[in-house]
């Protein structure tokens, strides 16, 4: 039977089978799909998970109770026993040598196979020291500790399509010239600077980077250039990462970070407009298709490995994989307001504070002006309605965070990047046929008009809180109905009033 399944298996599933792996971030949004996806799909040996300790909490428990979302609901029907594959290292990005005790250590580097270094703050405003220490200072230590690791196959360093913005096309290699100063001499600046300190060059270190969070990114990625060596090595940079599209369950996703943001803003009809640029192409990749292109990533290391050691192949460069839109299946900001106000007929929600619409401007320099009279007076108008009927006001504090978030975001939805994908393509052309069914990420095949009907779907249950079930469906759709006749009532007596101001104003110069 095990010769048999060993058989069976994939030439991806070989190259996992029986291995040790070590996952930085799997506690995070990606990190969750990628360990669920191992325990599905292949047969580990043992996966050692980097948590950090929270106090009065073991770090089994906080794993007990990180694997109890949905996500992994799938996995455990058919594998109940798979977590037991799951081992805690306690540790954290921010402590020296990585918070992880000499014990902890040496079972690392004795044991570990395959490295995926996914560890990292993503808030694009994070103060820059610790931007620095958790995105760049992290991965210098991950690489040092991977150094001293004896039977390394493979490292797996997850970074950002976004780490090189400043170009508008973005090649798989590497980009010092855009670092005002290289990451070891950033990293030593940090060494000598207090916290404070640091954080008021940041405007003069970032240079053209519009966030603390991409610059840290493309300097981790300068200290792989400069110190990772001879390491069996690659990079991947995802493109903004989004809800699952097929597996293990469609739509799932657990924070509110990028685009979600807007769809779950307009679908409640808190969010009514936007800087938006409508023909700009759209940079989002779903989160199931990551974890499958690490992982293959992973099998392409070990197998270049082993031809160059064959003679089969001369070692290149470090390879770098991008996974963006395929330039075939493109998806603009029209098409995503467009799915996402979809969402007013297949999965309205049950807590709309107005009908969902949304206005996109061009313009940066209107917003502030719309804003105000699109979100600002009307959250001042339903503060005063909650406070008069005795409950606590709340929209205007919430519209401050819209108006925050969407700053942020703003250079990311004003403009259009390009991805050279030949690496990621020559990846997908030497999988085998099953290999591609089974770690999919394919981005040409993708179906949006399917993935946002569901992405909002899921959206809806997993951040909303909302039962997909057909009542609540239906009481969302009620509520849809009697929201749409108030606001195109007001939109008439807008009209009207405006009409009549219009003509009172032409009575009076004539």
């Amino acid at each position: 039977n095990f010769r048999l399944a060993i058989a069976m298996d994939t030439d991806i599933q070989k190259c996992f089978r029986d291995k040790t792996i070590f996952a930085t971030g799997a506690t995070g949004f990606v990190g969750k799909v990628v360990i669920e996806k191992l325990l599905r799909t292949t047969q580990v040996n043992r996966i050692y998970i980097l948590v950090r300790p929270k106090r009065g909490v073991p770090i089994r428990e906080r794993v007990t109770t990180l694997l109890r979302d949905p996500l992994f609901e799938v996995l455990l029907k058919s594998k109940p026993d798979a977590l037991q594959r799951i081992c805690p290292i306690a540790g954290d990005c921010l402590e020296p040598d990585l918070g992880i005790s000499e014990a902890d250590r040496n079972l690392l580097t004795s044991e570990t196979q395959i490295v995926i270094h996914g560890a990292a703050t993503v808030r694009f405003n994070e103060p820059l020291h610790l931007a620095l220490a958790v995105n760049t200072r992290g991965t210098r230590l991950m690489i040092q500790l991977a150094k001293d690791m004896k039977h390394l196959e493979a490292f797996v360093q997850i970074s950002t399509a976004f780490s090189n913005c400043v170009a508008s096309n973005i090649e798989e290699r590497f980009y010092p010239e855009h670092l005002a100063c290289s990451s070891e001499k950033v990293l030593a600046i940090n060494e000598l600077m207090s916290d404070k300190l640091l954080d008021k060059m940041e405007s003069a270190l970032l240079g053209s980077f519009p966030n603390t969070y991409t610059y840290t990114k493309a300097l981790a990625e300068d200290v792989i250039r400069r110190e990772a060596g001879d390491l069996p090595l690659c990079i991947f940079r995802p493109a903004i990462i989004i809800a699952t599209y097929k597996e293990p369950v469609s739509g799932w996703i657990d924070n509110f970070y990028g685009p979600i943001t807007i769809l779950l803003g307009v679908a409640k009809g808190v969010l009514r407009i936007a800087p938006v640029q409508k023909e700009a192409q759209l940079s989002v990749v779903p989160v199931d298709f990551c974890a499958n292109m690490i992982l293959a990533c992973v099998w392409k290391i070990i197998k270049d490995n082993h031809d160059s050691q064959s003679g089969l192949r001369q070692k290149k460069d470090l390879p770098i994989y991008q996974l963006a839109p395929d330039p075939g299946n493109p998806i603009t900001s029209k098409d995503f307001i467009r799915h996402s106000l979809d969402g007013r007929q297949t999965c309205p929600s049950t807590k709309q504070i107005w009908y969902p619409f949304i206005v996109c401007l061009a313009n940066p320099w209107l917003f502030p002006i719309a804003a105000f009279f699109f979100h600002t007076l009307p959250g001042y108008l339903m503060d005063l309605a909650l406070r008069l009927t005795g409950r606590r006001p709340r929209l205007v504090k919430i519209y401050r965070k819209v108006h925050k978030t969407l700053s942020i975001l703003g250079p990311f939805a004003m403009k259009s990047w390009s991805f050279e994908l030949r690496n990621a393509h020559r990846l997908w052309e030497l999988m085998s046929l099953e290999d591609r069914r089974l770690f999919n990420f394919d981005m040409a095949s993708m179906d949006w008009k399917e993935y946002f009907t569901n992405a909002l779907l899921g959206m809806r249950t997993y951040l909303a809180k909302e039962p997909p079930t057909p009542e609540s469906i239906a009481q969302g759709l009620r509520l849809t109905n009697v929201l749409k006749i108030l606001h195109y009532s007001l939109m008439v007596l807008l009209f009207c009033a405006a009409g009549c101001i219009s003509w009172k104003v032409i009575n009076l110069i004539i």
